[in-house]
């Protein structure tokens, strides 16, 4: 198996190494850069790559659609510091096969190696349980929002703006505006901020 490590701090690139010992027959490769990763990627086709989110240049989920782009049979696993429901679930919907924090324990952490090299799927305990959390709150909110609602927040989870969701809606923006207050009400929620973020996990 040849497995990619793409993370900027050399330290922890050293540290994956030695837990690398612990899955059999691997040959590791590494990158500090995602423009350096895509030039292995092309060259080296690794079965496993273990990505960090926060590089320079290519942004970490820019890097993973572009990695699976080159080569859609690399099972990736994000490696990173934010433990964040939404950033997992972002991963996830981006294509990665798992998703560990660097808060993991050792032990989770070459488990997750383990199960992602054989093809699964793996999140950390800590993080799957908040994104079970976070998808059945938004459930139970769901069941009180319009379909109107329903289609403000899919926009707002897709990256649009207030300005843009009244464009395709056909409103106005003080109507989008209004609509993104009650729907805040009825999910619980205080921020736009988190209203993006539910529409995000929730999908």
């Amino acid at each position: 198996m040849k497995a990619l490590l793409i993370d900027d701090h050399a330290i922890v690139r050293s540290g994956l190494r030695r837990l690398f010992a612990g899955l059999p027959q691997c040959d590791i490769i590494e990158a500090a850069n995602g423009r350096d990763a895509l030039l292995l990627v092309r060259a080296e086709r690794p079965d496993l790559v273990v990505l960090d989110l926060n590089l320079p240049g290519i942004g970490g989920f820019e890097l993973l659609r572009r990695i699976l782009v080159e080569h859609s049979a690399a099972r990736v696993l994000v490696l990173s510091m934010h433990t964040e429901a939404g950033y997992a679930s972002r991963a996830i919907q981006a294509g990665a096969r798992g998703y560990v924090s660097k808060n993991a324990a050792p032990a989770e952490l070459l488990k997750a190696l383990r199960v992602v090299a054989d093809g699964g799927r793996y999140i950390e305990n800590d993080i799957a349980r908040a994104m079970a959390l976070a998808a059945s709150d938004a459930a139970d909110g769901r069941a009180a929002l319009t379909e109107r609602d329903l289609e403000i927040v899919r926009l707002l989870g897709a990256g649009r703006s207030l300005s843009e969701i009244a464009g395709i809606l056909g409103v106005g923006y003080k109507t989008v505006a209004n609509s993104c207050t009650q729907i805040k009400a009825k999910l619980g929620v205080s921020r736009t901020a988190d209203l993006i973020r539910l529409g995000v996990v929730a999908g």
